[in-house]
């Protein structure tokens, strides 16, 4: 139970980040965007993001993980209400930060609470447990951007609806209401993370401490693989999937389809890594991933680059999303949770996710201009580099973590 209700953090994040991809185009044309404005609405709540991992990191430790967590949950509840209704592009985009600082928020606490709530052997597999809900999340916001698209093609010259018909993009938006009280609701029945209440009274770690010789690889491997995995390319088909589908030659409905075969694949292979992550290890996941990740994405480009995009292109982007399902996407939270010591955890994690969100505000700049300058294939063969530069990294710093308590995981770290 505690699980469930701290996981859906991380579903609201999911769905936070998905549902602007069927948006994107909507609200393009209803407010005549260009490339850097609709880089701007698209990061807009990833800059609150990294305001939310700002505050986050001091926060829990002075006031616990539990009041911080409601603190985000009430943020997500005010952002969807806000998406929902504001007229104006510039409150529009208040509320996109608004709910951004809410994911922040969570994107820190809820792998640093679950890390901490877990048993030793298990610990892998629960911390997994917050990237399946990003997954699902993301699937819902597909299947939820897909539903209230047929819906208001369906009505369109029928129904005067504002909310779901004329502007459906709003009621998009506003689904995200429904599993922000959920989460509210469930956290009155979770208890505070067991080891912050047995370092409550005691000094906990400055943001100097993070630069000691002792911990340089973990911190190293804690700034570059959040930023890897921002830069694998996932973003850009979540964020703009339907875009460049169309582009493609695939219609916005068809697109909508696509879009929930991938987020279907994306919780199928999370569930493999939840499977593996204690038995297989960190490690070998995490290699084989990236690998895998550099080859289909180059293939990618070659589908977008020959003029293939039909079924060889959606195959191409699914087996992506299973190499970086069962690998980048979950373990980069896993292994950034346990390689710290526990007085500095959660500043040391915080710096971790900034990292990410600064990566993932560049990324959703940079996509559109990518591929307006460069072109789709090149676009992915981009992100096809930082893959291998990710399978690199992982190769040279990074031990196996599996079953090891935090003290243990201290002692390997400091004698590699």
């Amino acid at each position: 139970m505690t699980t469930i209700v701290a996981s859906l953090g991380g579903f609201l994040f999911g769905f936070d980040m998905a549902v602007v991809s069927g948006i994107l185009p909507f609200v393009r044309e209803q407010f005549g965007l260009n490339a850097l404005q609709e880089g701007w609405f698209v990061s807009s709540a990833l800059a609150g993001c990294i305001l939310g991992v700002i505050i986050s990191s001091d926060l829990s430790d002075r006031l616990g993980r539990k009041k911080l967590l409601f603190i985000a949950a009430f943020l997500f509840l005010l952002a969807a209400i806000g998406c929902a209704l504001f007229a104006d592009l510039a409150w529009l985009i208040t509320a996109r930060i608004l709910g951004g600082v809410a994911v922040g928020i969570a994107s820190t606490v809820v792998p640093l609470y679950l890390s901490e709530i877990a048993p030793d052997d298990k610990r892998g597999r629960l911390v997994t447990y917050y990237q399946l809900a990003v997954t699902i999340g993301i699937l819902v916001a597909y299947l939820s951007n897909a539903m209230l698209l047929n819906y208001a093609l369906a009505n369109a010259g029928k129904s005067t609806n504002w909310l779901f018909v004329k502007e459906v993009w709003r009621g998009m938006f506003g689904v995200g209401v429904i599993p922000a009280v959920l989460f509210l609701a469930g956290l009155t029945q979770v208890p505070e993370s067991p080891r912050w209440l047995m370092r409550e009274k005691q000094t906990t770690g400055s943001y100097k401490e993070l630069f000691a010789p002792e911990i340089k690889r973990a911190m190293l491997i804690g700034i570059l693989l959040p930023l890897f995995s921002q830069f694998s390319g996932i973003n850009a088909i979540i964020y703009y999937g339907p875009s460049i589908l169309h582009d493609a030659g695939i219609t916005l409905s068809n697109s909508f389809i696509s879009q929930i075969i991938f987020g279907a694949a994306n919780v199928f292979f999370t569930i493999f890594a939840i499977w593996k992550v204690d038995s297989l290890g960190r490690r070998p996941l995490y290699l084989w991933g990236t690998a895998g990740a550099a080859v289909s994405l180059a293939l990618t480009g070659i589908c977008f680059f020959t003029g293939a995009t039909g079924l060889p292109l959606l195959l191409c982007v699914m087996l992506f999303l299973a190499f970086f399902a069962f690998s980048i996407g979950p373990l980069k939270f896993v292994i950034a949770a346990e390689i710290f010591p526990d007085h500095i955890r959660a500043r040391a994690l915080s710096v971790s996710i900034m990292v990410m969100w600064l990566a993932d505000t560049l990324v959703g700049q940079i996509t559109p201009i990518l591929l307006h300058e460069l072109g789709t294939a090149q676009t992915f063969w981009f992100f096809a580099a930082f893959c291998v530069l990710a399978f690199i990294t992982v190769y040279k710093l990074l031990p196996e973590t599996k079953g090891q308590s935090f003290e243990e995981i201290q002692r390997t770290m400091r004698h590699i």
